[in-house]
């Protein structure tokens, strides 16, 4: 009886369908630890040339990273200027936050984590109630208590440290920041992530015992955010700045050149001299360092820094004694990075048309596993590729859900590898008519070089060993 039930388990799964041979397929998988492109939820739409949700058709034309970004699924519009970051895309900002927590680490950044809803009355005694004007999200409470919806926390944070009244300079410089959602209403939001009304920023603020260490530590800052840079592999600018409603008396941006871009900049070819052309005199066309012509270009703005003085720690009293005893006014700094900015920034500056290109280390997943279609020849090649993939798993654990198996095996073979390059897996390892050779051949596509390999088990686990994560 047992040995016809086991006889009759493979008829009853044909006899009832593919339906049914499909779940048996997920469970397995899922049983394996496997992650299955059927199972995530990111909507594709890469065969269609517009996108519902682009504000209007010349946003769709002229921004590369929105139309991507919505037809990769990695973003849907929710309302004008606000977005729902769906799953790959919530993963790519996962990472990037560690490398900033990373960088910030380094440097002696402290993380904290402060509230969205600031009161009315510590944006008046800065002036910036009345001075930021209609950009700033304001509401009150039942009992008409006014608040904002903050874009940025220098009251905030100056408040909390001034509440600490016997700090000492011994506990300086303290650089405090957090990573939080930040709110503008912005009257004419465009260009999805780089142009929105509610975003995610990193912001920090420093205190320190002089202006002598607070400008050592507006450098160290400035330092960190261009080793950031220059790990993500984006060619960033950074270039001498207006320093606008939070005031100080010295700003830089960080600027991704772009035709896109809404700056103007203006560079020295030699790379002494680079500013936003707001700040420099409509005259002036040569570097003041060398001589040579400047020229002009756009930029994406992804961060900003400020030299902010006593600006605000006069106004909320936040002091510390120095080695006399005496109380003394901390000069302090502020520093921001747009956390959303840079993920859209990075697809517009590294996409091609019609295929998004991340900078490797946050790329939502590292590698794309594509088998056999199902009835073809090589259809046996499935079993091999899922063992592959299970391999690498055991081999490099931090690979764990770095990897998916596109699993729409009615497709073919070209139509999913060409789905996994516009969405710009890293790597993409697919089991074609060598993988039935003895050892299984697989044919590896490596996007950051644009080569093509034919690796074994062994060579896969060697060249994916390789792959950086933050």
């Amino acid at each position: 009886m047992l040995g016809l039930l086991r006889m009759g388990l493979p008829v009853l799964r044909a006899a009832a369908g593919p339906q049914l041979q499909a779940r048996s397929s997920q469970h397995d998988a899922l049983a394996h630890g496997r992650l299955l492109l059927s199972q995530l939820f990111q909507p594709l739409n890469l065969q269609v040339g517009g996108v519902a949700g682009c504000e209007g058709q010349a946003a769709e034309l002229s921004c590369r990273s929105h139309r991507l970004m919505l037809q990769g699924g990695l973003i849907h519009p929710a309302s004008p200027g606000c977005y729902h970051l769906l799953p790959p895309a919530v993963r790519s900002m996962e990472k990037l936050i560690r490398l900033i927590d990373g960088a910030m680490r380094n440097i002696g950044g402290q993380k904290v984590n402060m509230p969205s809803l600031s009161s009315a009355e510590l944006w008046r005694a800065s002036g910036r109630w009345e001075q930021m004007g209609p950009e700033l999200f304001r509401l009150a409470d039942r009992h008409s208590k006014e608040y904002c919806l903050g874009p940025t926390h220098e009251e905030a944070v100056t408040e909390l440290v001034a509440a600490h009244g016997n700090l000492s300079y011994r506990q300086l410089p303290l650089r405090l920041y957090q990573v939080t959602r930040k709110f503008r209403d912005e009257p004419k939001p465009r260009s999805g992530l780089l142009r929105s009304r509610e975003f995610y920023m990193k912001d920090m603020y420093t205190f320190d015992v002089s202006e002598e260490a607070a400008r050592h530590t507006y450098e160290l800052v400035c330092r960190a955010y261009r080793s950031l840079f220059k790990r993500l592999g984006l060619h960033c600018v950074q270039v001498q700045a207006a320093t606008g409603t939070i005031g100080g008396t010295a700003s830089h941006e960080f600027q991704l050149p772009a035709d896109i871009g809404e700056d103007r900049l203006v560079l020295c070819p030699a790379g002494h001299f680079a500013a936003n052309v707001e700040m420099v005199d409509g005259e002036q066309t040569a570097c003041p360092t060398c001589g040579e012509k400047l020229t002009q270009s756009r930029g994406i703005e992804v961060g900003h820094t400020f030299y902010l003085g006593t600006k605000y720690s006069s106004v909320h009293s936040a002091v510390f004694y120095t080695p006399e005893n005496k109380l003394q006014l901390a000069e302090m700094g502020c520093y921001g990075l747009g956390v959303t900015r840079i993920l859209a920034a990075s697809i517009e500056v590294l996409s091609t048309e019609d295929s998004i290109r991340w900078p490797s280390l946050i790329a939502p997943y590292q590698v794309c596993f594509i088998p056999p279609k199902k009835g073809s020849k090589e259809e046996q090649g499935a079993v091999l590729l899922e063992q592959l993939y299970d391999d690498v798993a055991e081999a490099l654990p931090c690979l764990v859900g770095d990897m998916v198996l596109d699993d729409r095996t009615q497709m073919t073979i070209g139509k999913r590898l060409k789905d996994a390059n516009k969405l710009g897996y890293p790597y993409v390892v697919i089991a074609g008519r060598r993988a039935c050779e003895d050892p299984p051949v697989f044919e590896v596509w490596d996007q950051s070089s644009g080569t093509v390999l034919y690796l074994t088990k062994e060579g896969v686990i060697e060249l994916l060993s390789k792959v950086q994560l933050p």
